[in-house]
């Protein structure tokens, strides 16, 4: 880490609750000197979870990483797997841990989630399954894309790591697909220092999974599966617990911020704001802006004239997942395959939003996007 990177504004920034209401649980996990392995603050999260996303069943991971390979082996999937280039790298990650081989289709050039159309020309016989991004929170196609995998036959895993709390038409857009998966990263909207979540369809799915995260242990004396270490600890539990008592105030302080950007760079020309779904809710995880012909900068220029005031954002997500070595050779990476995604790695610049951040600090910040665009200081 840089000095740079110690001193400005964070794009995301965990809220993070008086330290003296952590204590209490510190001391409750002391008094039942039960530290992992489905310990009653890891029972108890779950099940507040389930009841606060409107799930029914869900299995607590150590990270979301491991939750998005675990949830992958549980389907027992080998072959190919549609997805898209434009998400964090452990969305093609755990493909590769669990042997399937990405195939990658373009994206919706408004949404920047995975374009249906695109999933249908992608699907060959080796297709298994799809594995979409709810970008920035912003939900899927559900209805296409379902309708897609039931025609094939294939099975439908969400990366759901952006939309904690999101719904469409009322009902969370977790029950999607055949299981999705959050993450409760540090960065997210809700968190448990690291931390994610397989959100499973029936109780057989989740006491599978959760046998697979206990290195497939059935009992004392019987492994029935090739699992993985992938239990979230009590200490990450009761902070998730925590955290879920502020979560509706941090939503509330995000969707204020967001409407004080909206207003203020509704007029910028050839800035692109995030869309809006009339069906949905949002949790205003991310703020990311498009950079079009009308905009007077290149946007790799004003991502640099911001960092230069300490302010952090982000080129989520630069490069492609199918630019990196590891996965050029991967089906329909090629440019030429996918313009939409490759048009959006460079335009798009996350601007900070969390809880904590000043107006203050978010006057600075638009005050900088102003400038560059030539326009008069408010």
């Amino acid at each position: 880490m840089n000095e740079l990177d110690r001193i400005v504004v964070p794009v995301t920034q965990p809220s993070l609750p008086p330290l003296a209401e952590f204590i209490p649980y510190l001391a409750q996990i002391w008094r039942n000197r039960w530290v992992t392995n489905d310990g009653p603050f890891h029972r108890e999260l779950e099940e507040a979870l389930c009841a606060y996303l409107g799930v029914e069943h869900l299995c607590l991971f150590s990270n979301g990483t491991l939750a998005l390979i675990t949830a992958l082996a549980a389907l027992g999937l080998d072959g190919e797997v549609i997805t898209t280039p434009f998400s964090f790298v452990a969305t093609t990650h755990a493909l590769h841990w669990t042997g399937l081989r990405p195939v990658f289709a373009d994206i919706d050039p408004r949404s920047m989630n995975l374009d249906p159309a695109r999933i249908e020309a992608a699907i060959t016989p080796r297709t298994r399954a799809i594995l979409p991004v709810h970008v920035y929170g912003h939900p899927c196609e559900l209805g296409p894309i379902q309708r897609i995998a039931d025609a094939h036959g294939l099975r439908v895993v969400y990366d759901a790591a952006h939309a904690f709390g999101v719904r469409r038409a009322g009902r969370s857009i977790l029950e999607a697909g055949d299981l999705s998966v959050l993450s409760f990263h540090g960065t997210k909207v809700f968190h448990t220092f690291e931390g994610g979540a397989v959100v499973c369809r029936d109780l057989e799915t989740k006491r599978r999974i959760d046998r697979l995260k206990n290195f497939g242990i059935e009992d004392e004396v019987t492994v029935g599966a090739p699992g993985i270490n992938g239990k979230m600890n009590e200490v990450q539990a009761a902070f998730g617990l925590l955290q879920l008592r502020h979560v509706d105030a941090a939503l509330e302080a995000r969707a204020r911020l967001d409407a004080r950007y909206r207003e203020a760079l509704a007029d910028v020309p050839g800035l692109a704001l995030p869309p809006v779904a009339a069906d949905s809710t949002r949790n205003y995880g991310y703020f990311p802006v498009r950079l079009t012909s009308g905009f007077p900068l290149e946007r790799d220029v004003l991502y640099e004239q911001l960092r230069a005031r300490r302010i952090a954002v982000r080129r989520y997500f630069y490069p492609l997942i199918s630019e990196f070595p590891a996965y050029r050779g991967a089906p329909g990476a090629g440019e030429r395959n996918l313009p939409a995604a490759t048009a959006a790695s460079r335009q798009v610049l996350c601007l900070p939003i969390f809880p904590a951040l000043e107006l203050e600090a978010q006057d600075r910040i638009i005050e900088t996007v102003h400038a560059a665009a030539c326009l008069p200081v408010r």
